[in-house]
């Protein structure tokens, strides 16, 4: 290979011929220095991606996060919850924090009467029974469908309130299917942060008296040819007090102890969750 250079003295013409390996060596270059500075901008353009991605990301999640109540404190917050029911919006009520509750009782135990308190509270929903329905008790998977349906306020009942609600929940009878899966039930209180009222009473005797007098009105229907479990009225109360049940001595001591058995079984195997225990003697007095 040769090259040539030429100089004329009136047009200066340059005339340079290079070799063929340094035009391609050169082009090499060229090209690397291309792909070096594609790399770089599709680096630099990524990054930039990734940040607005992320940024995106946290703005959801702020703007999904709930809002608390500016006077809860740290240890009340996970007892607090801002459902989203899926039959109707709450619209106004969305940020007013929600208390999970159940009242585990027994049969006369003043359950009734102190649900009827509580219901009078414009702000609290407590829906009664609502295990006395054999299968909503069948298994666990039917309780904890029954359980999330109540606790994110989709449970439609006579308690149900239109205003705000800020405290839902139910009573749950010892002999409705509470302890056969307490500790699956248990675990969904503690984990939901649902609040257990423990409903009893200290004189089991009267107890046992008012079972039996129920049990006879279930048969005889004294009040107009309906059976009642919780009066209305005093006229009502007194019709229903004039039956005087008798008593069996030689079952009494075992039936009492079966009370008092549940109730202590029920506290025992509820202990892990939170909970404080109300007596009805207590209540009827203050």
């Amino acid at each position: 290979m040769t090259g040539g250079c030429c100089f004329l003295n009136k047009e200066t013409v340059l005339i340079l011929k290079l070799p063929k390996k340094s035009s391609n060596f050169l082009m090499m270059i060229v090209l690397a220095a291309v792909m070096i500075c594609s790399v770089y901008i599709c680096t630099v353009c990524l990054k930039q991606t990734q940040i607005q991605i992320k940024r995106n990301v946290a703005r959801i999640k702020f703007t999904e996060q709930p809002c608390h109540h500016p006077k809860l404190t740290q240890s009340e917050i996970q007892y607090v919850h801002y459902p989203e029911p899926t039959t109707y919006s709450r619209n106004e009520c969305a940020c007013i924090p929600v208390q999970f509750f159940a009242i585990v009782s027994m049969q006369r135990s003043g359950s009734g009467w102190f649900e009827t308190l509580l219901n009078s509270h414009i702000n609290i929903s407590s829906h009664g029974e609502i295990f006395s329905n054999k299968e909503r008790r069948s298994n666990i998977s039917a309780i904890t469908k029954t359980l999330d349906k109540v606790y994110n306020l989709d449970w439609i009942s006579s308690a149900s309130k239109n205003e705000c609600t800020a405290a839902v929940g139910f009573k749950w009878m010892l002999n409705q299917g509470l302890m056969h899966h307490h500790e699956e039930i248990s675990e969904y209180f503690t984990q939901t942060g649902v609040s257990v009222i423990f409903l009893l009473r200290k004189n089991q005797l009267r107890q046992w008296i008012s079972l039996l007098a129920n049990s006879h009105d279930h048969r005889a229907k004294q009040l107009n040819g309906t059976h009642k479990a919780h009066v209305h009225s005093q006229i009502e109360a007194n019709i229903l007090a004039r039956y005087k049940p008798v008593i069996n001595a030689n079952l009494l001591v075992r039936k009492l102890k079966q009370l008092n058995d549940w109730a202590s079984d029920a506290l025992v195997q509820l202990n892990s969750t939170r909970h404080i225990t109300v007596y009805y003697e207590d209540l009827i007095q203050n």
